[in-house]
């Protein structure tokens, strides 16, 4: 039997989080040494389900309320090796690429500062992450005139030329 849980994950509105999976308990020091090393005005959190052994949730970061806001919400999600990083001051395009090259991460379900639900499979072996909910569904098709205020949000916040 499976059955499907949906997590949703605690966070203060406009706070970013980054989901994902991992496979080693050295995950923890890695991808702290990436985010810390990604900005030194990031603020950051993390949490992570160790699958074997002690299976404690392990946690790293670089500020306290955030490390605590990680660590619970993996804690809830309770899928072995998976990841849950909490970040301020900060947004996941500025430390994607150096998250995603931690050797020990295999996947990323989400990076975002949207509402997020992680649904969560459920066996007697165990709790797995089958997918994340982010944020709402589309409101209808984007416009010319949207497309041009997409263009020049983009430009203004220095995200392209």
């Amino acid at each position: 039997m499976v059955s499907i849980e949906a997590v949703m994950i605690d966070k203060p509105e406009g706070m970013n989080v980054i989901i994902g999976q991992a496979h080693f308990i050295k995950t923890v020091e890695d991808l702290h040494e990436a985010l810390a090393g990604a900005s030194p005005h990031l603020r950051f959190g993390l949490g992570f389900c160790e699958a074997s052994a002690a299976r404690l949730v392990r946690r790293s970061g670089n500020d306290q309320e955030l490390t605590e806001l990680a660590a619970r919400n993996a804690l809830a999600v309770g899928a072995g090796h998976s990841f849950v990083v909490m970040i301020r001051e900060g947004f996941p395009i500025n430390v994607l690429n150096q998250v995603k090259g931690v050797p020990e991460v295999c996947y990323v379900y989400c990076a975002t500062a949207n509402d997020v639900e992680v649904l969560v499979a459920v066996t007697d072996r165990g709790r797995g992450v089958v997918g994340v909910i982010d944020g709402s569904p589309p409101a209808g098709i984007e416009t010319d005139a949207d497309a041009s205020q997409r263009h020049q949000l983009l430009r203004a916040i220095g995200y392209k030329l």
